[in-house]
């Protein structure tokens, strides 16, 4: 061997392999995923860090569909980032084969359940991952006959319940939009309710193609009913599933002063026991809470003056959200805001101050705090004194350039950064062997390269 290439060969053993570099909140910077959070301050917030008033109360997992609007509409990366209380990006994970990421679910054990869209033989077809955020792995994956669903959630180590959409069957004149329990041990659905035995087909979207648009399913009182969103029907609704039943109703189709094409909603009760649902107003850019008036009729559907659901609270407009499609209401009080086509991740007090944003572009679909859990919930907005219209306040408004500043930061987490980029493969093993004794050593090793290039000939 060449005295040129045992020069090479030492150089790299030094440097050793090159892993993404992903800062955690303690400082310091590592290439092994962490979900677990630290409690100590870190000078330096990233590139993807907004307004950052108080820390977090965990780790913050977000779901980044895959798609931009701007400046021009582009399919992008589906992954999943979390972030440290500080903002921080703890990792970025970019599931095999996922073309859509959608609902991340966090699990009692700190697992994540994504439900997902996957291609197979070109047609998009529904993938259930359960990944552990500490191996950086999946624990295991089942890709089912749905598609393009949504929202999906474990509700026990075989059982899935489903929000299946987009299921027409145009030669037969029916639709198979349905909430479902699909076992994905045996690959079969044990028991599925049909929005045709209840809807007419004059309603929603097109009976032929995209009807319901039904996009989340929420197991409520341990699984006894399902919470779910028909987002072309403008509504939400719980379901009994042991009668088949709507007992409660919101909204009614295209009443859009009550809801518009809505995302995510989610089951409250107040102190006396008062059904409450928040939820994300897409279209309206807003997030509202209903509360149901004392003795009415639950399955209205009717919101306002006279009507059988109160509005509570309303946050935002078109002013300070962009299409807004995930609120958590969380322990402390606060709201936990998925602002999709801003491509950020809000923490917001009941009047609206932000106290905690991040950027995760490109289109936020889902959001969840951990420990917080999975859609475990807080108090309601009356419960907490706070009833009334709020405007959004205290939030950092990311330029285009500050977005794609924090896109090429997530790249460079997930490994597939520029290569001498700040986060990338150099700038990786320059934090990571200790800054600038590092850098002054690539130079000499550089010199000594050169030089030993130089003379290559004389040196075999």
């Amino acid at each position: 061997m060449s005295r040129f290439a045992v020069a090479l060969l030492a150089v790299c053993l030094v440097l050793g392999p090159v892993a993404p570099v992903v800062a955690q909140d303690g400082g310091t910077a590592t290439g092994t995923a962490n979900a677990t959070a630290t409690a100590e301050p870190t000078p330096e917030l990233g590139a993807c860090t907004g307004t950052m008033t108080d820390p977090a109360d965990g780790v913050t997992v977000v779901s980044v569909q895959g798609a931009r609007y701007q400046p021009e509409v582009e399919k992008t990366t589906a992954r999943l980032v979390a972030f440290g209380p500080r903002g921080n990006v703890r990792w970025v994970h970019e599931p095999e084969g996922v073309v859509w990421s959608y609902d991340i679910d966090p699990l009692p054990n700190g697992d994540l359940f994504l439900t997902a869209t996957t291609r197979v033989q070109g047609e998009g077809k529904t993938k259930f991952i359960r990944f552990d955020p500490a191996n950086q792995s999946a624990v295991w994956s089942v890709t089912a006959d749905f598609h393009d669903t949504h929202d999906a959630d474990l509700l026990d180590e075989h059982r899935i319940a489903v929000a299946n959409m987009r299921d027409p069957d145009p030669a037969n004149g029916t639709n198979g939009d349905s909430l479902a329990i699909f076992n994905r041990t045996s690959g079969e659905v044990e028991w599925e309710w049909f929005f045709d035995d209840h809807y007419p087909p004059n309603v929603g979207g097109n009976y032929s193609d995209d009807w319901t648009h039904v996009n989340d399913i929420d197991p409520v009182r341990g699984g006894e009913a399902f919470l779910a969103s028909p987002r072309n029907l403008d509504q939400v609704i719980l379901v009994d599933r042991s009668s088949g039943e709507i007992e409660a109703r919101l909204g009614r189709d295209q009443q859009w002063s009550t809801l518009h094409a809505q995302h995510n909603p989610m089951y409250l009760e107040s102190d006396s026991g008062r059904p409450t649902f928040l939820v994300a107003d897409s279209e309206n850019d807003r997030l509202v809470e209903y509360e149901l008036r004392e003795g009415a009729n639950a399955t209205a559907g009717t919101a306002g003056e006279g009507g059988a659901w109160r509005r509570t609270w309303t946050l935002g407009s078109a002013e300070s959200f962009q299409w807004p499609r995930d609120a958590d209401r969380l322990e402390n009080g606060n709201t936990l805001v998925g602002d999709s086509r801003h491509n950020r991740v809000l923490e917001v007090t009941p009047e609206g101050e932000v106290v905690w944003e991040v950027y995760a572009p490109w289109l936020v679909y889902d959001v969840a705090r951990i420990p917080n859990g999975n859609e475990g919930g807080g108090p309601t907005i009356a419960d907490q004194g706070a009833e009334g219209k709020y405007e959004l306040s205290g939030g950092t408004a990311f330029s285009l350039e500050q977005q794609e500043e924090c896109a090429s930061t997530l790249d460079a987490a997930a490994g597939r950064g520029s290569f001498f980029a700040p986060g990338g493969a150099v700038d990786g093993v320059v934090q990571r062997l200790g800054g600038l004794p590092v850098v002054v050593g690539g130079v000499v090793v550089l010199v000594v390269l050169g030089v030993a290039f130089r003379f290559r000939d004389r040196l075999v």
